[in-house]
């Protein structure tokens, strides 16, 4: 039986160790392209496979995780753009709630919508407050929940939000600039709300670097996940899986 994903990231929180997760969206990746990103990811250790997006236009959700799991022990998790998103064939599901917007369809109502057909499953299910942030470009998650992303430069708000979601339960925040972002969540907001979390802080949006990862997670970012730029170069995986590890090792270095 495979250990829980919720508890294994809430034991890497303790000792500050940082997660990784390629997020694949369906649509987007040609079955030639997603055999390289899972031989890559095999071979540099990913953490989990996020699979997901806003729109999911030809249905290839199952084919994704069956060549996933034909090829790779990697987690899967699910990151549902809509209730159509929904496979027993991953290993969980984030329940995500649009806490940065104010629509109760994105609060509450798909949760509904959803919650029986997830009970009929065997998927650990994670509850998730998600929050937009504004990554200087429209994005697809902004535009179909009708739902304006907090700004870029109010870390105060991204905060209260956060500390908000904390008190309500719910087990990880997920702050994401969103698909195709010109900028990343700033280091002085992932900052501010890591200092007040108790519970795992996922950094999405606008990485395209080994560099940007590193700030991030040294800003407080417990697990971070990308997607686009890991499309356009697979290569990607290895800077930032190195960049994790030699982290680590000079952490214990230090520590002897």
């Amino acid at each position: 039986m495979r250990e829980s994903i919720y508890l294994q990231l809430i034991e890497r929180k303790a000792i500050q160790k940082k997660s990784f997760a390629v997020l694949i969206d369906p649509d987007h990746l040609k079955i030639n392209n997603l055999e390289t990103i899972i031989k890559i990811s095999n071979k540099c250790k990913v953490d989990y496979f996020f699979i997901g997006g806003s729109l999911i236009l030809q249905d290839r959700l199952e084919e994704t995780l069956r060549l996933i799991k034909e090829n790779s022990l990697i987690p899967t998790v699910l990151f549902p753009g809509n209730g159509f998103q929904i496979s027993n064939n991953a290993d969980a599901l984030l329940f995500l709630s649009l806490v940065s917007g104010r629509n109760p369809e994105y609060l509450i109502g798909k949760q509904i919508e959803a919650a029986p057909k997830l009970r009929m499953t065997s998927l650990e299910i994670i509850s998730t407050a998600y929050m937009l942030i504004d990554g200087m470009n429209s994005n697809t998650a902004s535009y179909i929940s009708q739902t304006q992303p907090i700004p870029h430069n109010k870390p105060e708000v991204a905060l209260a939000t956060a500390l908000a979601a904390q008190y309500l339960g719910f087990k990880t925040i997920f702050m994401d600039a969103g698909s195709g972002a010109k900028a990343s969540i700033s280091t002085d907001m992932v900052q501010r709300v890591a200092q007040m979390s108790e519970v795992p802080l996922i950094i999405g949006g606008g990485i395209t670097s080994g560099q940007k990862a590193k700030e991030l997670y040294q800003a407080g970012a417990d697990l971070i996940v990308i997607g686009n730029a890991i499309e356009k170069d697979p290569s990607l995986i290895a800077e930032i899986t190195s960049m994790i590890e030699n982290n680590a090792l000079s952490e214990n270095k230090q520590l002897r």
